[in-house]
């Protein structure tokens, strides 16, 4: 065997250990904890909860998320499905004034049809659209984990209520806390109906809930207290109202 010979197989053997070393390394990738924690951050500690502090649990979880849903492509929308979306979002937030527990309940729906008519899992596999939702957008998913929640949970108390004369009395807290499932789950609609946006790991500014007010009268139900601190401005609504207020007339 001439030396030309042994030195191309050398070469050949060198780039294939290289390779499989990559390959090694990508695939070990999503496994380690330390990636896990930066590429899911809050997800992350709710899986850990979830599974009563056992990390290798909590990350053997997510790892199986990432399997899945990790090569998972999108399609962008057309501009008159963007549109629908948004006047859909819109009409929701304008209902809570009157209707609160509807108009949550339609953020619900709205949500599994975008994230369905982006490419992710059918809205009616729940649990598989949010842990695929959960790898591609981990810093907004709870908002929708939120909408889901109340809606269900407000949907049974009102029905073993029924009759019984005494839910009116937790009717201001069961508002406030479907004002602020509403506008949690606000920052993933917009990332998922804007084109060309990705989660960047950082939350988004669509989600912060606006502080209710310590004292004075009552505000409408679904309104933002008026008495928000000028550091701390109510979160606003996509196309610049806020949420529990009529949409303005245009001139």
């Amino acid at each position: 065997m001439s030396t030309g010979v042994i030195i191309v197989l050398i070469v050949i053997v060198a780039a294939v250990l290289v390779v499989a070393a990559v390959l090694a390394l990508r695939a070990r990738g999503p496994q380690h904890g330390g990636s896990l924690k930066r590429r899911f951050g809050p997800e992350y500690d709710r899986a850990v909860v979830r599974h009563d502090g056992d990390t290798k649990a909590a990350e053997r979880e997510l790892s199986e998320r990432v399997r899945r849903h990790g090569s998972l492509h999108t399609r962008p929308l057309e501009p008159a499905e963007r549109e629908r979306f948004e006047a859909r979002w819109t009409a929701a937030q304008e209902r809570f004034v009157d209707s609160p527990r509807e108009a949550v309940g339609e953020a619900d729906r709205l949500l599994a049809e975008l994230a369905g008519a982006r490419g992710y899992p059918d809205g009616a596999q729940y649990e598989e659209q949010l842990a695929a939702l959960s790898v591609h957008h981990a810093h907004h998913v709870d908002g929708y984990r939120r909408v889901h929640r109340v809606t269900h949970a407000q949907a049974q108390t009102h029905t073993a209520g029924a009759g019984s004369g005494g839910a009116g009395t937790a009717a201001a807290s069961d508002t406030e806390e479907l004002r602020e499932a509403l506008v949690a789950a606000r920052a993933l609609f917009e990332q998922l109906v804007r084109p060309g946006r990705h989660d960047d790991g950082r939350p988004g500014t669509g989600a912060r809930v606006a502080p209710a007010a310590a004292s004075g009268p009552a505000s409408a139900p679904g309104s933002t207290p008026a008495s928000t601190p000028a550091s701390e401005p109510a979160a606003r609504a996509p196309h610049g109202w806020s949420l529990g207020k009529r949409r303005p007339k245009e001139s």
